[in-house]
């Protein structure tokens, strides 16, 4: 390919630029976009490209190079602050690994009587536990509210990596999750897991999707969660990515097996930042999820 004079230079320091996608809401269109940022000040609607959709782009082979290219052209340009950033996600399933650091192990098993030794072994297990969390479509989006149960007393976000598969079973990018959990109904019974990690507003994506990064990168990142009261910090806690036991392509091939995703997946990759266990979630709570490379994803918190 000829580049025309000055193409090539961008194109060089394009490639040292974070490269997220998203979508977005704004006045003049209420119907989601697929945008790309470049430094969280300014979205490029791909709308103008031929983007309607999150899935198929990430289904192209070549994502990386075509980004590129777009972020080098005539594309159009909005200011972040005119529009509303919505859950990156659109017909993807939702799934999520459970014990994938000592940490989560250790609370598991705090929350159990007599499921204990299940988390206990399930560490050390050749296969990981996986559970579905959402159908794309519940997910919410930054500053959408997240629930906890009403018949729950004891509720908590769980900070975490997500990993971003098209339909190829490909990995493609990483993004943010909230996987909320109602940790009494869980340490119950173990056959109440379902009821505990799924329900209404119960996952939380987003800001954006991380491209073009490979695994090593991603785990020299951190997690950091804040639970704010009132305006008050209430609980902060940070935790490195290269504490998750499992590779993400050993949990990329577990999701996999035996498995077919039409639209592509998501697979968030488990909690190390686990609240103390006499705190509990209230009404009107906010969580604030950070993840180095990828951005902030932030959350009033509400009963459902």
């Amino acid at each position: 390919m000829q580049l025309v004079p000055g193409v090539e230079s961008r194109l060089k320091t394009v490639l040292a630029i974070p490269m997220k996608l998203g979508r977005f809401f704004s006045a003049s269109h209420p119907f989601p976009r697929v945008g790309l940022t470049l430094d969280d000040n300014e979205v490029l609607d791909l709308s103008g490209v031929g983007v309607q959709s999150l899935g198929p782009l990430l289904d192209d082979p070549n994502l990386v190079a075509q980004l590129q290219r777009w972020s080098t052209g005539n594309v159009r340009r909005i200011p972040i602050s005119e529009v509303c950033l919505a859950a990156p996600i659109e017909q993807q399933e939702v799934w999520a690994a459970g014990v994938t650091y000592l940490r989560s192990k250790a609370a598991r098993m705090e929350e159990s009587d007599f499921s204990a030794t299940a988390y206990d072994r399930v560490y050390d297990a050749a296969r990981p536990e996986i559970f579905f969390k959402s159908q794309g479509t519940k997910a919410m989006g930054p500053g959408a509210p997240v629930g906890i149960r009403s018949d729950a007393r004891w509720s908590v976000p769980e900070p975490e990596l997500v990993l971003v598969f098209n339909r190829h079973g490909h990995r493609v990018g990483f993004t943010i999750g909230n996987d909320m959990s109602s940790r009494d109904i869980e340490g119950e019974n173990l056959l109440y897991l379902p009821q505990a990690k799924t329900y209404r507003a119960s996952c939380a994506l987003g800001p954006w999707i991380r491209v073009g990064v490979d695994e090593a990168e991603v785990r020299s990142w951190a997690i950091r969660l804040e639970i704010q009261r009132a305006g008050a910090s209430v609980f902060q806690g940070s935790t490195p990515v290269s504490q998750i036991k499992r590779s993400f392509d050993e949990l990329g091939e577990w999701l996999h097996r035996c498995q077919d995703f039409p639209y592509g997946s998501m697979l968030l990759t488990g909690t190390g930042i686990v609240p103390p266990n006499e705190f509990t979630l209230a009404a009107d709570d906010r969580v604030i999820i950070e993840i180095d490379g990828i951005g902030r994803l932030e959350n009033p918190v509400a009963v459902v």
